[in-house]
This record gives structure tokens, C-alpha cells and sequence, in this order.
């Protein structure tokens, strides 16, 4: 029988209705001949609720007692969850990421699956149940708690997918689909019926919430379609999976704001090989990811480097920072929180030039200036004051065209 993954987010386990609802979804696709499996998150605003207890009491503890605290969330979810599918009928076992075998890296609130021992979740469905999975967590190898930040579920369900090898995930939420721009800021934005992995990715780390960057990694790397639904009503979705012929001829697919992180800036650094790999070896070395990246030209044999973390892992980035500027006598260093990244996304750049310059004139009549840029094959992103964001998505989604006529 084929397999399916259904998550359910925060404001889709937000109460007793909302699970129950959901236990009927489940039944039905059994009903349709699908196996399925679950992967739920805490109920909405509980993870928020159980943090703000520990930052109480020392907003900087220990990683390890915050993801403790934090994973206890989702085990109240699975349960419920297993109750609701018992209650109609549908036979269902709750597991705890340590229950199904989810094992990942070592950083407290930040770690990465490392691999799945699908056995017990296989033997369960094989018997006619549905195992309902902790997202957000895991267990590394030593038996500690982690947790894999926020909208981790996401990962989860994709991670679990993949193992499963099943036919595809529908991640439900409280949102009907992937927009070509935040509906908040562009009320007409367009509805994408489908969209390539890889314009996804690359909107996922541009800024857009619908789904966790490493939710497509999963999701691409084993060919899973994902499909974004609402568990509010019963609407088509959209669809993410490989890039399929004609979605070319569409030049910009959608456009991505970010508030969430900050730009760090080393100021008189030597201008000579090596440098950049002592920055960024220690930012990795405490478990810190780099976004964008700028080096100045050099100058009296110094140079300056710019570069953006999530604000998140701020506090850990400036340490690290600090650290490598005194080994390599940097002049000074600056931290500057009150930026935004806004990202133009689509697999038409490939083929069509012009984009970056349509871009930037559109941001500069509006006199927006640009403190960054990074580009890939499929995507331009710019680094601009976070008072503008708002006004350059709105007149980026009109420069292409990606608002609803009327």
C-alpha cells in the first residue's frame, strides 16, 4: 500500500475540534487505500508558553534544559493526536522522536537529523496503525533531548517521508498554499499551484514561513513531492516537487522578506589568503550557519567583511566574532540588527537576463539603498533597512507581475 505523511502545525492542533478534524482527514485517506503517518507539532503558542518560562528564569540556560522543556509540547500533541484517531475508530500509536528513532547532531536548539531507524514506525503501519510522531525533536547518540528550531515539524514530517519512501507529505497549516508574495503585504498576491524544489529552497531561505528550509532539502534530496493545505478548509493546494517543463516561461515565481536576521561586520582585517576561513571555521565550529557574505576590495592591505546570521544565533555569532577580530587584530567590529533581506525567486532567471537590473532600479526610484547583495542561479537577494521592507516587496510583486488582476 502507498504511503502518505500528513503534518499538522501549532494552529492546527490548537484544540480539541481542530485534532479531531484532523483525526477524520487521516481516516479518509485511509479509506482511499493509503497508509499514512503523522507528524504533529506542539499546540499553538505551547512552545512559545514553555519558553518564556525558562527565559524567566535565565533567558541565556542551558541549550539542553531548554530543549527539555520545549520538546514537551509535542508529546502532549501525539498523545492527543492517538486519542482522537482511537476515538473514531482508527488505531494509532504515539511516538516520542526518541521512540522513533530520530537521531541528530549534538546542538541544543539548532540540531540536524543525522538519520531515521524507520522500524518500529514501518511494523506499526504494517499492522494497520497509524504512528503519530513528535516533530521538532530528536536524540542524539548519547540519549540527549534537542530540538531543531522553529517549524522543525516540517523537517520531521519530510525527514520521515523520506525514509518511508512514501508517494508524498502534505503539510497542513493555517495557510492554503504557497503565495507569490505575503498576502500581508500584497493583498492579491497570486496563489502558486505548483512550484519547483528549488524555487521553494530557495524562497524557504529567503524568508518565506510557509515551510522550513530543510523540510525541501529532505524533500529534494529523495524526490518526495510536498504539498502545502489548510486544515481549515478543503481547498487546493500547492504542490512542490522537480522542476517540470513550462515553468521556465514564468520569470519571477514569488518574492520574500526577512526580518529574522543580522548583519556582523569586521572592520580592518588583513587582505591576505586565509582570513575568510578563520571567520567562518569559527562561527562553524560553535555551530553557526552564514547567510550572505560581502568582502570589500582591499585597501592599505586591509579589507572589511560583512556577513548575516539569524538573529537567533546572535548572541553565539557576536562571541565568535569577537574572538577570531582579536586573533586577527580587526579594527572593529559592528553588529546591526535592524536589517532585512528581500529575495526575487524564479526558475525563468536561468534563461532571461535582466532581472537584477530591473530589480535594482525599481528599489532605487523608490530610494531604497542596498547594504548587500548574493545571487545564484535562480534567485537575487539584497540586504536593505528594515523600515523599507515592506514598501520593496509591494513594489517588486507589481515590477513581475504578481498580483491578481481586479
Amino acid at each position: 500500500m502507498p504511503i502518505i505523511v500528513h503534518k499538522y502545525g501549532g494552529t492546527s492542533m490548537a484544540n480539541i475540534e481542530r485534532i479531531m478534524n484532523n483525526a477524520n482527514r487521516i481516516a479518509k485517506d485511509i479509506q482511499k487505500g493509503y497508509q499514512v503517518a503523522v507528524a504533529v507539532s506542539a499546540m499553538s503558542g505551547e512552545t512559545n508558553r514553555l519558553l518564556s518560562l525558562a527565559d524567566e528564569i535565565d533567558p541565556f540556560g542551558s541549550g539542553r534544559e531548554r530543549d527539555m522543556l520545549a520538546s514537551a509540547g509535542e508529546q502532549v500533541s501525539i498523545a492527543l493526536m492517538a486519542m482522537a484517531l482511537h476515538k473514531i475508530g482508527v488505531g494509532s500509536v504515539s511516538f516520542t522522536a526518541n521512540q522513533a528513532g530520530i537521531k541528530t547532531d549534538s546542538f541544543h536548539t539548532r540540531a540536524k537529523i543525522l538519520s531515521i531507524d524507520d522500524s518500529r514506525l514501518r511494523a506499526v503501519l504494517d499492522n494497520g496503525k497509524v504512528p503519530v510522531i513528535a516533530g521538532f525533536q530528536g536524540i542524539t547518540d548519547a540519549m540527549e533531548v534537542t530540538t531543531m528550531g522553529r517549524g522543525a515539524s516540517d523537517t520531521t514530517a519530510a525527514a520521515v517521508a523520506a525514509a518511508l519512501d512514501a508517494e508524498r507529505c502534505d503539510i497542513y497549516t493555517d495557510v492554503d498554499g504557497v503565495y507569490a508574495a505575503d498576502p500581508r503585504i500584497v493583498p492579491r498576491a497570486k496563489k502558486l499551484s505548483r512550484i519547483s524544489y528549488d524555487e521553494m529552497l530557495e524562497m524557504a531561505g529567503a524568508g518565506s514561513k510557509v515551510l522550513q528550509t530543510r523540510s525541501v532539502v529532505f524533500a529534494k534530496k529523495y524526490k518526495v513531492p510536498l504539498q502545502v493545505l489548510t486544515s481549515f478548509d478543503d481547498l487546493p493546494g500547492t504542490m512542490i516537487s522537480e522542476e517540470v517543463e513550462g515553468m521556465e516561461e514564468v520569470l519571477v515565481t514569488g518574492i520574500c522578506s526577512d526580518k529574522t536576521e543580522a548583519r556582523l561586520t569586521l572592520f580592518g582585517i588583513p587582505d591576505q589568503p586565509g582570513i575568510a576561513a578563520q571567520v567562518f571555521e569559527a562561527l562553524n565550529d560553535d555551530g553557526i550557519s552564514v547567510d550572505m557574505i560581502v568582502q570589500s576590495v582591499g585597501h592599505d592591505a586591509h579589507a572589511n567583511m560583512s556577513y548575516t546570521v539569524n538573529k537567533t544565533d546572535l548572541g553565539d555569532a557576536i562571541k565568535a566574532t569577537e574572538r577570531v577580530s582579536k586573533t586577527l587584530s580587526a579594527k572593529e567590529t559592528g553588529v546591526d540588527e535592524k536589517v532585512a533581506k528581500v529575495s526575487v525567486v524564479g526558475v525563468g532567471m536561468k534563461s532571461s537576463g535582466g532581472v537584477a537590473a530591473r530589480m535594482f532600479r525599481t528599489l532605487a526610484d523608490k530610494g531604497i539603498n542596498i547594504y548587500m547583495i548574493s545571487t545564484s542561479e535562480i534567485k537575487i537577494s539584497v540586504v536593505i533597512d528594515e523600515d523599507y521592507t515592506e514598501l520593496a516587496v509591494r513594489t517588486l510583486a507589481k515590477e513581475f507581475g504578481l498580483e491578481e488582476e481586479g
